[in-house]
């Protein structure tokens, strides 16, 4: 059987991947030539929202979670079942422009270091990535769970997990923990026992949720955020939303879910007074890509012309506090038209708030190349955005991958 990949415009053909060897730098290998062309060498790449698959990893974590009881039915039912709250089942194993999941679960990793790390540097050193924010894939449908204790001792152990095997053995990696957001009192604990751990650079909630961002148990949760300096991301998900339910494709679904559910969270934040009340806290809404932000912007700025009285907190338009947040790239709108998508950038101020994105491994993942190669902004906002943004709101250490600095030295070598 034969199937076609399509990665940055090029076909890549892989054959029954089931039986023979497969690594994800075959998948990525017109992005590795992206890399030197576009000589990725000389700026710096911090990629704010990639992923694995923390289910490869279940006897791990199960080990991590404290509840005995708990412990005991995850590790007999795993992660896939109902009872654990957690929908692994999803369209993307249908496949899409690259075959990511069958793949990488026959790819061979040494056995050291720990596997989700080799293959988390195979794809970094491929794309000319040398900083990634990794997030979890299926425990992002934990949000969906209605049992308190299910997705803090989950969320808990996850954590613990990640800290101590991926994130504490390479410095490339870092991460926003998850909040177990049903539970404000978890939240706290979270971030009181692991803002100190290496690699942890903020936490994040999933915005598909059952609980609103205004309620008075999050106060001292976003206090504590802002006075360590740590940022809040909001990270987008499709389900959750009843109305999402009425579409026959999972097409309606990608398209309106994740720019819905940051657009309900973002529009609470905004009205309820968050940015009066926390102003050092930044906000980070990912993977909702960018055409709904002028959108919601003017749809605001015109509610808040003839209704400010309901916003009393808010000092100025609700446009003008949406600037200062922050955005990942992915899924970048490439649409037809290149001036909305200029106009979105000069919109939100793109040169200091724009995050460049990935989205690796998912279907509709980005290139580097998607902000490089745009043709309405300068080479300093394309270094910022790639990275440079990203290394003043997380304040990292400049960490560069070893292909990157080889070309330098290689460079150099020749003169």
């Amino acid at each position: 059987m034969n199937i076609m990949n399509k990665m940055d415009g090029s076909d890549v053909k892989m054959r029954d991947v089931s039986h023979q060897h497969y690594e994800t730098t075959q998948a990525l290998e017109h992005a590795a030539q992206q890399a030197i062309e576009r000589r990725y060498e000389n700026f710096l790449i911090v990629d704010i929202d990639s992923h694995h698959y923390e289910n490869e990893a279940w006897p791990e974590i199960v080990e991590y979670i404290t509840d005995p009881v708990l412990r005991h039915d995850a590790g007999h039912q795993g992660p896939a079942k109902p009872g654990m709250g957690v929908g692994y089942g999803s369209y993307q194993e249908l496949n899409g422009r690259i075959i990511r999941y069958r793949g990488r679960k026959i790819e061979k990793t040494p056995p050291v270091p720990h596997r989700d790390i080799t293959l988390m540097r195979r794809w970094m050193d491929a794309m000319g990535t040398d900083i990634a924010c990794l997030f979890p894939t299926p425990m992002l449908n934990l949000s969906l769970s209605p049992d308190v204790a299910i997705q803090t001792g989950l969320a808990w152990a996850y954590n613990s997990w990640l800290c101590e095997r991926i994130l504490a053995d390479e410095p490339r990696i870092k991460s926003m923990l998850y909040l177990p957001f049903l539970d404000p009192e978890a939240c706290i604990k979270t971030v009181e026992h692991f803002a100190e751990k290496k690699g942890v650079i903020g936490f994040m909630v999933t915005s598909t949720h059952q609980r609103s961002v205004f309620q008075n148990g999050y106060i001292r949760l976003y206090k504590m955020l802002e006075e360590r300096g740590l940022p809040l991301a909001f990270h987008s998900a499709t389900g959750g939303e009843p109305g999402l339910r009425l579409f026959n494709k999972f097409f309606g679904v990608h398209a309106l879910g994740f720019c819905w559910n940051n657009m309900l969270y973002l529009t609470n934040w905004l009205i309820n007074g968050m940015p009066e009340r926390f102003p050092k806290l930044k906000t980070i809404w990912i993977e909702s890509g960018l055409a709904w932000i002028p959108f919601l912007m003017q749809r605001l700025d015109n509610e808040y012309m003839m209704r400010s009285s309901e916003v009393p907190l808010l000092k100025r338009k609700p446009s003008e506090y949406i600037r200062e947040m922050y955005f990942s790239s992915q899924p970048m709108e490439m649409v037809d038209n290149r001036k909305s998508l200029e106009l979105t950038f000069e919109l939100i101020n793109a040169k200091t708030q724009l995050l460049y994105a990935s989205d690796f491994p998912h279907w509709d993942m980005d290139l580097p190349s998607t902000i490089y190669d745009l043709p309405f902004i300068d080479e300093a906002a394309k270094r910022n955005i790639l990275g440079g943004n990203a290394q003043r709101i997380f304040n990292l250490e400049p960490i560069f991958s070893p292909r990157k600095l080889a070309r330098r030295e290689a460079a150099k070598a020749k003169g």
